[in-house]
């Protein structure tokens, strides 16, 4: 590289920061840190590459199912855009979304198939609990009150939001739902025994019975926001039963969790306790578009014919549905498919979750977890496991921070060597935090 070209890199790198820090407001993050953002501007694979020509492993990603420049879906992308880029689907219909959606059915326990497509997963929660209200009111039977975990996270409007106890959702807008919030009985690290199923479980029994009748449980089958927990194995199967017994509707969130990064297409099929609603968003557009999708009992849909106003679900947008996203999510599952991706997140995932197992004897570390191909690093506090996302970037990686906990990420696609780089990586990342007693301890 020339002198020349070197210069005009720089030179672009710095106009693009200066545009960034005087234009853009980004979602999520403290306005101060803007300065210190990496600017990437190439992926492929499972890598990323920053304005100054390093290369990271990117797993911090929760969208990332085929990683980055897959040309199946760039081409799915392209030509559809040159075909029919999309169209408002409450007046008119396009043959893509019919495909996805037929798709999607072939992945759901019978029954479950009738699925709306909108663009996020915020949105696709709120539809969830607006599907599971109009239901009840339409069948006799009119409820308000959801069940949901205190560290749950649901999404960025008013009602999602509403359904989270975690501090940075709050709003000061009024309550729009009745919710009634379940904390977690036990440490994280304590969670994930057959026996703690039955501790979580009867908290969850408690908070049906305690008020009024309940419209929905809204759960998610891994707390990612909450701070990458794993649930006891036969959680699900209990509290399908409680919904059940209770008359609730049960609404699995996996947004997160959705097409393969479990280790299972979507989380609920580890322990086959089908919930009511589905709602799936990121791994379906695999980050190259924007999409969600919602699906429920047929059943359910077929009462909306009883809707007094419209005969209908009158909840909608104008891109929901749209055709080159929909083409992006076929061809995304077409390669998931062909390439085994859910299966190579199985196996990938416990290779990694064996390579960081280690890392518990670590000054600072207070638990390595796992599920599929996301791994947690549980750290003493906040501001631990924020040092820690800072180390490993200047060591390549990146990683996700939620709350104490460090979150591994990265696409389905990653193979065996990528995943000891990982571990190597974060390895030597967690020792810089605190060398001298890391060095005591490898002694």
């Amino acid at each position: 590289m020339s002198q020349t070209t070197q210069h005009t890199d720089a030179t672009e790198n710095d106009a693009a920061r200066v545009r960034d820090s005087r234009y853009v407001w980004h979602p999520w993050s403290r306005n101060e840190a803007e300065r210190d953002r990496l600017m990437i501007v190439r992926g492929q694979g499972s890598r990323v590459w920053d304005a100054a020509g390093r290369e990271y492993i990117d797993a911090s990603s929760l969208n990332s199912t085929v990683g980055y420049g897959n040309e199946d879906v760039i081409a799915a992308a392209t030509e559809q855009l040159r075909t029919l880029h999309g169209v408002d689907m409450s007046a008119t219909n396009h043959p893509v979304a019919g495909r996805l959606a037929e798709v999607l059915a072939g992945h759901m326990p019978e029954g479950l198939s009738r699925t709306l497509l909108l663009n996020s997963g915020s949105e696709g929660i709120e539809a969830a609990l607006m599907i599971a209200s109009c239901y009840r009111r339409i069948t006799g039977d009119p409820r308000n009150r959801v069940i949901t975990f205190a560290q749950g996270y649901h999404g960025s409007t008013v009602l999602t939001r509403t359904l989270s106890g975690l501090v940075p959702t709050g709003h000061p807008f009024q309550q729009p739902i009745e919710v009634t919030r379940v904390t977690l009985p036990l440490p994280a690290a304590e969670l994930r025994t057959p026996e703690a199923a039955k501790v979580l479980a009867a908290a969850f029994a408690e908070a049906l019975a305690d008020g009024d009748a309940p419209l929905a449980v809204v759960i998610e089958p891994f707390l990612n926001v909450g701070g990458g927990i794993v649930l006891p194995p036969g959680f699900l199967t209990e509290l399908r039963a409680l919904c059940d017994d209770a008359g609730a509707l049960l609404i699995f969130d996996e947004i997160f969790t959705g097409y393969g990064r479990t280790g299972k297409m979507f989380a609920f099929q580890h322990e086959g306790a089908a919930p009511d609603i589905l709602v799936s968003s990121k791994g379906l557009g695999a980050g190259y578009a924007p999409i969600s999708a919602v699906t429920a009992r047929q059943d359910i849909y077929a009462a909306f014919a009883d809707d007094e106003i419209i005969g209908g679900l009158r909840y909608g947008h104008t891109t929901a549905g749209h055709a080159t996203a929909s083409a992006v999510a076929i061809a995304t599952l077409g390669v998931m498919e062909r390439e085994g991706l859910v299966e190579n997140a199985e196996h990938r995932g416990r290779e990694l979750l064996e390579l960081i197992e280690p890392l518990r004897t670590l000054p600072g570390v207070v638990d390595t977890r796992g599920l599929g191909l996301v791994g947690v690093v549980e750290m003493a506090d906040m501001a631990t496991a924020a040092a820690l996302v800072v180390s490993c970037q200047e060591n390549g990686l990146m990683v996700r921070q939620q709350a104490a906990s460090v979150l591994i990420c990265p696409p389905l696609t990653l193979t065996s060597a990528e995943v000891e780089e990982i571990a190597e990586r974060i390895t030597t990342a967690t020792r810089a935090l605190a060398p001298e007693q890391s060095t005591e301890q490898s002694i």
